[in-house]
């Protein structure tokens, strides 16, 4: 079979490859395509201590079923059965896998990460996440290639669902790019009233959000961010901020923007070398703010996702830019980089 193998930093080629077994307790899909994420950006540049070379990685996949094991007798499952596949795999037995926080486990070994990832034309759901049922069916009316979002907006509904975002809400989100941009979808399916996305990549921003009305866009570079979110909310604050950046100054100035009762979510990770940040624990305190981190998502999210997808409360059309062929894996990571590209899907076969 054809793969895209990572053999270190800023390699990867794609060459033919054995097609995996399928072990009795397995399931083999083959993949119709992966699309590439900022993770997988990272990886690429810098590597990752759950990637050991040379691997496939890739972790928004779709594919057809292709083979059971045969000690799956039953399983909810069937040969061309088209699905998206969950990412985070458990150990199953720690007091968080036992409430289903799979991606919080301790010892969580994702696909893409630990075990083999979509970049390739086949791809095995290991025996533990065969015992996660780690997979959603895809709803009749939602493509293959659709479905291909599912992961990325799954981590964004995981988020959103500690915001308790209402109806006339204003929402700030920093970062303009897909991730950012669905947290605004989704905030508009809530009724939030302003959503308000800031980036100082201005220009990508702009062009980005042209394909998504309503939206209040702020260049950081140019305007007092703190001023113009009292002005819109006349002087009360915005009652959600996202976090949606690698960037240590958008969570700090969430705590100068976010109204009494608001609800903060540090969504975007920050470089495990520089994570620490100054704040006044007063304003948490007298105001009632509540900041929660997001980190992944679960299976619980993934249909979710399929759901608003199927339901058309979220377009794929509107966030995917480009597909591209396997062979053309090394310029997709490089275009979503340089921001030049939305989301590029690999198609795989």
């Amino acid at each position: 079979m054809k793969a895209a193998i990572f053999y270190g930093i800023e390699n990867i080629k794609t060459e033919e490859k054995e097609k995996p077994k399928c072990g009795e307790k397995e399931v083999l899909v083959k993949v119709a395509f992966c699309a590439i994420c900022g993770t997988d950006v990272r990886i690429f540049f810098s590597g990752h201590k759950k990637v050991i070379p040379p691997a496939v990685i890739g972790h928004e996949i779709t594919g057809e079923v292709s083979e059971i094991g045969k000690g799956l007798s039953d399983i909810d499952l069937k040969i061309g059965d088209k699905i998206v596949l969950v990412t985070s795999i458990g150990c199953g037995k720690c007091p968080l896998c036992k409430k289903g926080f799979y991606n919080l486990c301790p010892d969580t070994k994702a696909i893409g990460y630990f075990y083999s990832g979509g970049y390739a034309e086949y791809v095995t759901i290991p025996e533990p996440a065969v015992q996660q049922k780690a997979w959603v069916k895809l709803p009749s009316n939602v493509s293959l290639l659709e479905g291909a979002l599912i992961e990325p907006l799954s981590c964004v509904i995981n988020g959103q669902n500690y915001l308790d975002i209402e109806k006339g809400d204003t929402v700030v989100i920093y970062g303009g790019g897909p991730i950012g941009l669905m947290h605004a979808v989704i905030a508009r399916a809530k009724e939030a009233e302003n959503i308000i996305i800031i980036d100082p990549n201005f220009q990508r921003l702009e062009s980005f959000a042209k394909k998504f009305e309503g939206l209040i866009l702020l260049d950081p570079k140019k305007e007092n961010i703190k001023e113009k979110i009292k002005s819109i909310t006349s002087g009360f604050g915005a009652e959600v901020v996202i976090t949606a950046a690698p960037a240590k100054e958008a969570q700090m100035e969430a705590l100068e923007i976010i109204a009494q009762k608001g609800r903060i979510s540090f969504f975007g990770g920050l470089p495990k070398d520089n994570s620490n940040i100054t704040i006044d624990s007063n304003k948490i305190h007298y105001n009632e703010i509540s900041v929660f981190g997001s980190f992944a998502s679960n299976r619980v999210s993934f249909v979710q996702s399929a759901e608003l997808i199927s339901q058309r409360k979220i377009a794929p059309e509107k966030f995917i830019t480009e597909v591209i062929p396997l062979e053309d894996i090394e310029k997709g990571i490089r275009k979503v980089r340089a921001g030049e590209a939305l989301k590029i899907v690999v198609k795989i076969s």
